[in-house]
């Protein structure tokens, strides 16, 4: 990871004191957040459990309710299923088990918390470069094989890719679960992606133990500040990583709001679709209007992010814009890419106006 940059969007308190605004004068086009409210059901279930006894009793050290909701969903054993304050934390469990079989391969560029989490455990690290040109948004296979090291013992995956947007085929990931010990396949932004669903390896958990799919209800439901994912793997694994972590890593609210939501299945699905309609609409648009300014290309994506990359450094194109009141993501932290990339955060169409306002300001 390059030194001195974000390893993630979302710095929005930092960047307005910098800039000298307040942060509420700022579009924060940097993370990749969905831009509604959080459902109607989570928001009722968050004012129920503060009216209750949410913050006065500890909470459920098993997240016995939640689990059970979201093996329902997914149509898996509970005993399978480990819910944690957010996806960040369940990765430094995977990393964990990653030491244990020796170096980890990361498909670079690629998000730096795999890396951060690796480090925990002083774990061995490859870098596995992908190709920097992709002609869509997929599904479209991995490319493989990117293992010239015969010595990495756990793949990372993530799909859609991080930072790229690249949807990849469940069939081509399938192959690899043969090739290594151990592969970890974060689907954080997946639910998000039209059809992304069919392309998913949860399915493919229950006969494979050397697998480990995590999610994040941080990116769909919009609730960042609540952190909340899971994880799906084979029951001993989740066991072991109960054992290893802390008492009551998911407190009582999260807890209630989550498990609202995710047994609200009509909710769910037509929360679902709202999103991904958005994705598909804006994507579409924001891209299409993006391809009409000068000296920046925006790359093909499935999800609600996508690169911009010029000839020359962008990093003063992002300075600037951003005193413009847009902050976009800064790519040096991304090895691989560096400053002639950044990352935009699909917005609704007020805000995605106000991206191009700016980037076309400063490129004209």
């Amino acid at each position: 990871m390059g030194s001195g940059f974000p390893p993630h969007g979302g710095n929005l308190t930092q960047e307005a004191k910098r800039l000298g605004i307040r942060s509420d004068q700022l579009l924060d086009a940097s993370a990749s957040l969905v831009p509604f409210q959080p459902p109607r059901v989570m928001r009722a279930a968050l004012r129920r459990a503060i009216a209750g006894t949410a913050l006065r009793d500890y909470p459920d050290r098993s997240q016995i309710a939640l689990r059970q909701a979201i093996a329902d969903w997914h149509g898996v054993d509970d005993a399978c299923v480990l819910p944690g304050n957010g996806a960040a934390e369940l990765f430094t469990w995977a990393a964990r088990d990653a030491a244990a079989h020796g170096l980890s391969g990361l498909p670079q560029p690629g998000f730096a918390d795999y890396r951060r989490a690796l480090s925990c455990w002083d774990a061995g690290v490859c870098s596995l470069p992908l190709p920097l040109d992709w002609a869509g948004s997929g599904p479209e296979a991995f490319p493989t094989p990117l293992d010239l090291e015969s010595r990495v013992g756990t793949l990372w995956l993530t799909n859609p890719h991080n930072p790229t947007g690249q949807l990849w085929s469940r069939s081509s990931l399938e192959c690899l679960l043969d090739r290594y010990p151990l592969v970890i396949c974060d689907e954080a932004f997946l639910p998000l992606v039209p059809g992304g669903e069919r392309q998913s390896l949860l399915p493919l958990v229950a006969t494979h133990p050397n697998l480990v799919v995590i999610r994040s209800l941080t990116k769909l439901l919009a609730v960042a500040g609540l952190r909340l994912g899971y994880a799906v793997a084979a029951a001993d694994r989740v066991q072991r990583w109960q054992r290893w972590r802390d008492p009551w890593p998911v407190n009582g609210l999260a807890l209630a709001a989550g498990q609202a939501v995710i047994a609200d299945r009509v909710g769910l699905s037509r929360w679902t679709r709202r999103v991904e309609t958005w994705v598909a609409d804006e994507g579409a648009w924001l891209q299409q209007q993006l391809m009409q300014l000068s000296e920046i290309t925006p790359m093909p994506s499935s999800t609600n992010f996508f690169l911009i990359r010029s000839d020359a450094s962008l990093v003063k194109l992002r300075e600037r814009v951003a005193r413009r009141g847009v902050l976009l993501r800064d790519c040096r932290s991304f090895e691989g890419l560096g400053e002639r990339w950044l990352r935009i955060g699909l917005q609704n169409r007020r805000g995605n106006r106000r991206i191009l306002r700016a980037l076309a300001a400063e490129l004209s």
